[in-house]
């Protein structure tokens, strides 16, 4: 879920900068301040890519750069909801992009769309991308403003990307003009344009099996700091109606689908096909650490 103003990122030093036709800037304030320790390199290796390989920011790269991340960094909610099976409740989420960092990186945790897509967002600011925060709404369920954040990054064109939307994920960069990309799992995105006044775009997806394009969420295509996400980010993880605040999820993408955990059952999707079966007790931490690659400090 995601984040008013502008948002691309900060050299170590938080001074405004040009890096190879990436715009990064940074307010020094709120959300995005204090990251001059944040080490671009330590966030690459946290979704197995080796810095070295990391030298020009095209779309070659930032293709990698997606698909790696949904692949290795799980987006899930525990920190809000704490131990299914115990007593320890959840720490909560910090909007703070250095916040993101100590969790995903230094702790090797996931996190839902503001953790996710707020530090990713500055990681590739940091490499030199151009790319915009939006404020999205997902369209099923809730219906809080700027309920989902996703990126915007220029190239040759612009794109949606977004490592913190759930299921399926959205593995490959997708143009706001309409193509959808093949993503390798015979998952299909698209962005159209919206035809509701109060946003410009549509993204939508059809997984394979499916005709009909589904609606996932809309946005304007305008850049918002994230501190803008704030409000939704508190109710989010605090309303019980909201989804992050019921029963645990954790999700990851999988070479060919992709693997849910809930409270007691794990479903792995691949090849448009889905298995179930039920993990719960102690069975379901070594789930979490062993399919997730997570461990909170619960144990």
């Amino acid at each position: 879920m995601e984040p008013e103003g502008r948002d691309t990122g900060a050299d170590a030093g938080g001074e405004v900068r040009e890096a190879d036709g990436g715009r990064e800037a940074d307010s020094g304030r709120g959300a995005d301040a204090g990251r001059e320790w944040m080490d671009p390199g330590a966030s690459l290796e946290r979704i197995g890519i080796d810095p070295a390989t990391v030298d020009t920011p095209d779309l070659a790269t930032l293709d990698r750069l997606q698909a790696a991340h949904v692949r290795t960094v799980p987006f899930e909610n525990l920190s809000i909801v704490g131990d299914p099976y115990g007593d320890a409740g959840g720490e909560g989420v910090d909007l703070s992009v250095p916040a993101a960092y100590r969790t995903v990186v230094d702790r090797g945790l996931g996190g839902y769309c503001f953790e996710l897509n707020g530090l990713f967002g500055w990681l590739l600011s940091s490499l030199g991308y151009d790319v915009d925060r939006v404020a999205a709404r997902v369209t099923s369920g809730l219906t809080v403003p700027a309920n989902h954040h996703a990126l915007v990054v220029t190239l040759d064109r612009r794109y949606v990307v977004d490592v913190g939307c759930g299921t399926p994920p959205m593995r490959v960069p997708t143009p706001l003009d309409g193509t959808p990309p093949t993503d390798g799992a015979g998952v299909e995105w698209r962005v159209v344009t919206s035809d509701r006044p109060d946003a410009t775009h549509l993204a939508q997806v059809r997984v394979p099996g499916e005709a009909e394009w589904s609606d996932r969420y809309v946005f304007t295509d305008r850049p918002r700091d994230l501190d803008y996400f704030a409000a939704a980010n508190d109710y989010l993880q605090s309303a019980p109606e909201s989804p992050f605040t019921g029963d645990p999820v954790v999700n990851v993408a999988t070479d060919d689908g992709w693997q849910k955990l809930s409270d007691e059952t794990l479903t792995e999707v691949a090849g448009g096909e889905e298995r179930e079966r039920t993990v719960t007790g102690e069975e379901w931490y070594e789930t979490v650490r062993e399919e997730f690659g997570i461990e909170y400090e619960w144990r």
